[in-house]
């Protein structure tokens, strides 16, 4: 998925990540340069697992800094989109995906965060598949593996959040 396409974002979703960008900018750096030191200053950074454990932990904090920079920045904050029966990005939708029903968002997965509700982005091969369906559309689409996997659009629901 391209780092300068635009993602939609809840008000609700947005905010929670901010804060966590915040968080993790200020007490997680402090937090992590803090043990980094206090490991240092144990010795033999060779043999040192609380040295190398911190380094390793402050490498996923600043990839998620970066990855939280990047999709805030790209955001397109609102309100999901009033389903109009057609699939889009914000929307939830209930399909026949090789026989079996399955119930899930198009979209970002920070939106539905703290939810069962799977996600599938919109760059996906099932989400580049349905994007633009109406209710009722079928359509295939190639999985990883190869498989052609039948897909019918049967409701689109407005994400309505938590």
């Amino acid at each position: 998925m391209s780092e300068s396409q635009v993602t939609f974002l809840t008000q609700d979703a947005y905010d929670r990540l901010a804060a966590e960008l915040e968080e993790l900018s200020v007490n997680g750096r402090n937090e992590i340069a803090k043990r980094i030191e206090a490991a240092r200053e144990e010795g033999d950074l060779k043999e040192n697992g609380g040295y190398h454990a911190a380094k390793e932990e402050q490498g996923k904090i600043e990839a998620r800094i970066v990855q939280l920079t990047n999709l805030l920045r790209s955001a397109t904050v609102g309100e999901a989109p009033e389903s109009h029966g057609v699939v889009e990005p914000g929307t939830v939708i209930t399909a026949t995906i090789a026989g079996d029903e399955s119930v899930f968002l198009i979209g970002n997965r920070e939106i539905a965060a703290g939810t069962d509700l799977p996600v599938y982005s919109e760059q996906s091969p099932l989400g580049l598949a349905i994007m633009g369906l109406k209710v009722g559309d079928k359509t295939e689409y190639t999985a990883p593996n190869g498989r052609q996997i039948a897909v019918e659009v049967t409701k689109v629901d407005t994400y309505a959040g938590r």
